[in-house]
This record gives C-alpha cells, structure tokens and sequence, in this order.
C-alpha cells in the first residue's frame, strides 16, 4: 500500500507562502523610509532618507523632521534636488526640505550624517511628501498605521524585536521542510 506524498516543491510553495505573510509587514511599514533601521547609541551615523514615488505624477517636495536627540551634522549633495535646512533660534538643524522632480516609478535618497544620543531610545522621522498636483502625503502616524512614520532603534530593541521574528520564521520553514521530508515517498522494502 502506497502512502499519499507531498511533493517537495509543494512544500517549498508552502514555506514561501508563509515566509511572505509573515515578512510583509515588516517590509511595507513605510514609504519614507529612513535607514539604517537599527544604529549605536553615540555613534556618528550615515543615514538615508529613501523616497519612493507611487503616484502618477512627480514627486516635487521632500521634508523630513529631525528627532530632537538627534544632531545632524552635515548632508550629502544629491543631483537635481535643492536642499533647504531647517534650524531652530539656536542654529541646530531640526529638519531638512528638498525640492526637486522624482517622476514616477522612481525613488530618492538624501543622505545626512547624525551624531546619535547616548541611551538606547527609539529614533521617529516625520516626513512630508509633496506631488506636482499638490497633494502632500504625511509619513507620520504610528508603527502599524496606513502612514507609519519611519523609526530607527538605537541600543537593544525591546522585546527581542526584528530577532524574535527571524527565529519564528526559521522555526516555520524548519518545521514545514521537516514535514516535507517525513511525507515524502519511501522505497518499498523488497522481501527477502
């Protein structure tokens, strides 16, 4: 008697499928997204402010809002955008607006250099995006909203983070290839 069997490339299709429910939403948190997403606590830090453009029209305005414990230090030229900084009374840096064309299907990196605070916290950067129609987009509600601001970890997340799921996800894909392997077709023994 022959015992049904899973095909591995069903299993493979089933291991794929759960990576990417699972994977998705770390993936589409947001837009405006600013990397890296995770950084040291005092560390001068390169980071890049990546502006998609998923309208039908140019993106023609970018504004990002510094985190207060942040000390931006200095920016990176980037070829057809003109940039404008921000400052507070005092001549600190507290945002940053670049005007330029991003058609669309094309993304934008301005980059900037940071001088982290010291304790562990949990760096947010509001941003604002400007079409050539004149609707503006805000990249700043929470984590698990439609418009989730982008945010940086500085230190130890809390809770495990980004880790726990990356266990969880190795866990599911060990456990479905070991299902495959243990549903797979056997030789029949020959009789002796």
């Amino acid at each position: 008697m022959r015992s049904a069997a899973v095909a591995p490339s069903k299993v493979l299709l089933a291991a794929l499928i759960a990576f990417a429910l699972i994977a998705t939403p770390a993936i589409v948190r947001a837009h405006a997204v600013v990397f890296p997403a995770k950084s040291t606590p005092g560390a001068y830090e390169k980071y890049v402010l990546r502006v998609p453009n998923e309208k039908g029209v140019p993106t023609t305005r970018v504004e990002i809002r510094f985190p207060a414990v942040l000390r931006v230090v200095s920016f990176n030229e980037v070829a057809g955008w003109t940039l404008a900084e921000v400052k507070d009374s005092s001549g600190r840096v507290t945002g940053a607006v670049w005007t330029g064309s991003l058609p669309p299907g094309r993304f934008v990196e301005f980059p900037f250099v940071g001088v982290n605070p010291k304790e562990d916290v949990r760096l947010v950067w509001p941003a604002f995006q400007t079409y050539a129609d004149g609707e503006r987009v805000d990249w700043i509600g929470p984590e698990k909203s439609e418009r989730p601001a982008s945010g940086t970890m500085l230190g130890a997340e809390p809770g495990g983070g980004a880790t726990v799921q990356y266990v969880a996800i190795a866990a599911l894909v060990t456990s479905l290839l070991s299902l495959g392997v243990a549903l797979r077709p056997r030789p029949t023994d020959k009789p002796r």
